[in-house]
């Protein structure tokens, strides 16, 4: 959620600024702004309501001259998107320029301080109000910029990445992190800034992520000094990536959905790599293995998660209920942290989240530590916030994914919940040997089985075309095919705008079937499982009511294609399993319906990639 990116260095600033934030769009694209200080030192702020090509278009007959600076592209919170909330915002004498991401919370009052010693404002933003408070501090104390920083985030409440360049001042950049995330590129003579890996990778492989209430000093022709709020110096750790500049680009699709989509059979394949043995026998995850006692002993697993990790983790639940008979609750971290619950030392919290930096998932994880309980990540992106605060955990492997909405990391998720479930099943006794073969068997098929659902895609594309313009859709599912039920409406509301429910199909009698009509599409997921007849009861309700039924069945279906409008086949699979390919032909569906309203699917109005505020 809003894009943060710095250089200084040898280079011109501003073709490096630009480039990084043409890849950290995906974090929010409401507008965007850079500053650059020139060659004379003079500090000079572009920004504009837009994406960064209006960006670019504004300035093209400015000054960009200049070997160091910051940029900001931004998902509002505090003030609509126009030019004067864009980043970044000068302080009352401009001689400050500050970018951030997250949200100060106690920005009034300390806007009504400012006010109080005769500060103005020009925005409606409380970074405005943070570089105001950092020059106030300044002069007030008569320090210097690292030491304001220092001072004025301690009477900061909230979350924040910021970075913040001085006029006169052109070989330093202080940034700071609480909450939000940032990281240090660190290449010969010149470092890159950015809140994640993306816009760096390109230049270096060599990075340092910035804790929580550390500073980072970034001067010119010096090496990078890591001071917190308590003026502590901190020896910087330097990590290498583990991701390629060809992951950032489209391959030649049209957006980085499609391509994300057709990359699932190879992202599950490294997702299993190393895990499941050559032979295919067994499973191994050394974050259940190293902790084997905590999963043995466990009582109660609690899965933490929000959005489309939340319908990953209802999959988890009937995983591990189903394999490892311990209880699981799934619980929305956004609610979850707030409703005082019942937490003992002898739980395993999971935590879900792609990023590793969803505010309110790392949140619960740290009121789960509180109390005591285990706390288990799984995650996308390597270093992350979840990753370092969690005590073990499993990466999904999945690559880089920039589309904003989610697709091969909800099926990477899926597939570690998947071996998590059966490794506990394992050590527990709770799973006969062949029973636990075979499904480590079934598991290894899928990214076989998800090539095949791929090559639908001209059959998805045509289907899309005759429901472009409907206005609601409900999706149906049981059992394992639930949640996947629930992702499929969340991928088609999210990049289209249409309507869209996902309920058990049971529950259709309870209230939903009231809305079914000739004008109402239901999408059904009737693959082949142990309740296949009560899904084939829950479509013929539909269709004595002329309800439009879309199915997606398993191959060499007869019951259901005599019943349904349309269908879209997939390869049997074992029912725990099943949604790791049901979900491909709905991501589909999704992602042709959005493309044909001419809908902007890898970027999809007010929503950002990552969800770092509440």
């Amino acid at each position: 959620m809003c894009g943060i990116v710095g250089y200084i260095g040898k280079r011109d600033a501003y073709p490096v600024l630009i480039k990084g934030l043409h890849r950290l769009e995906y974090r929010g694209y409401d507008s965007a702004g850079v500053a650059l200080i020139s060659e004379d030192k003079e500090l000079h702020v572009y920004k504009t309501k837009g994406k960064v090509a209006n960006l670019e278009q504004m300035v093209s007959q400015h000054d960009v001259s200049g070997t160091v600076g910051i940029a900001h592209t931004r998902w509002a919170t505090h003030g609509e998107p126009n030019d004067v909330n864009a980043h970044p915002h000068y302080s009352q004498s401009e001689s400050l320029a500050l970018i951030h991401n997250g949200i100060i919370e106690n920005y009034m009052l300390l806007k009504q301080v400012l006010l109080d010693n005769g500060y103005t404002f020009r925005s409606c933003t409380d970074t405005e109000v943070l570089v105001q408070f950092i020059e106030y501090v300044k002069k007030t104390n008569k320090v210097d910029l690292r030491h304001a920083v220092q001072i004025a985030l301690r009477e900061v409440i909230g979350a924040y990445a910021i970075a913040v360049v001085e006029r006169g001042n052109p070989d330093q950049i202080i940034a700071a992190r609480k909450s939000s995330p940032l990281v240090v590129g660190i290449g010969k003579d010149e470092f890159f800034l950015a809140s994640d890996a993306t816009p760096i990778i390109e230049y270096t492989d060599q990075v340092v992520y910035i804790k929580d209430e550390e500073i980072a000093v970034i001067r010119r022709d010096e090496p990078l000094r890591i001071i917190n709020l308590h003026d502590i110096e901190k020896t910087p750790e330097i990590h290498t990536l583990e991701m390629s500049l060809s992951q950032l680009e489209k391959g030649g699709y049209p957006h980085f959905m499609l391509k994300e989509i057709n990359e699932q059979p190879q992202t599950i394949v490294d997702c299993i790599r190393g895990r499941i043995n050559v032979e295919g026998t067994d499973v191994i995850l050394s974050g259940v293995l190293d902790n084997r006692e905590r999963f043995l002993n466990a009582q109660r697993i609690i899965i933490v998660a929000c959005g489309t990790s939340w319908h990953a983790a209802l999959i988890g639940e009937h995983l591990i209920e189903d394999l490892c008979r311990i209880p699981v609750e799934v619980e929305y971290a956004s609610e979850f942290r707030y409703r005082n619950p019942v937490i003992r030392p002898d739980d395993i919290v999971i935590a879900i989240s792609q990023s590793g930096e969803t505010a309110d998932t790392l949140a619960a994880v740290e009121l789960a530590r509180e109390h005591g309980a285990f706390i288990y990540g799984i995650c996308n992106v390597i270093g992350s916030s979840i990753a370092r605060a969690t005590d073990t955990g499993s990466y999904i492997h999945v690559g880089p994914e920039i589309g904003v909405a989610s697709t091969k990391a909800f099926t990477g998720q899926v597939t570690v919940l998947s071996m998590l479930a059966l490794t506990i099943a394992k050590y527990r006794q709770t799973i006969a040997p062949e029973y636990y073969r075979e499904l480590i068997g079934e598991l290894s098929s899928v990214p076989e089985k998800m090539r095949r659902v791929l090559e639908q895609d001209a059959q998805i594309r045509d289907l899309s075309k005759i429901f472009t313009y409907a206005h609601n859709f409900i999706y149906l599912g049981r059992g394992y095919n639930y949640p996947a039920a629930l992702e499929g409406a969340l991928k088609l509301k999210e990049i289209s705008y249409i309507h869209a429910e996902g309920y058990p199909a049971a529950e259709m009698k309870h209230g939903p079937i009231a809305l079914i009509d000739t004008e109402m599409p239901v999408v059904a997921i009737a693959t082949t499982d142990s309740i296949y007849e009560k899904t084939i009861s829950n479509i013929q309700e539909i269709k004595a009511r002329k309800g439009r039924v879309i199915a997606i069945v398993t191959e060499g279906d007869t019951i259901v294609r005599n019943l349904a409008d349309y269908c879209i086949e997939v390869p049997r699979m074992v029912e725990n399993f099943a949604p790791l390919v049901s979900a491909i032909p709905l991501q589909l569906l999704a992602y042709y319906i959005a493309v044909n309203k001419g809908a902007n699917v890898d970027q999809p109005r007010n929503l950002a990639k990552s969800v770092t505020v509440e």
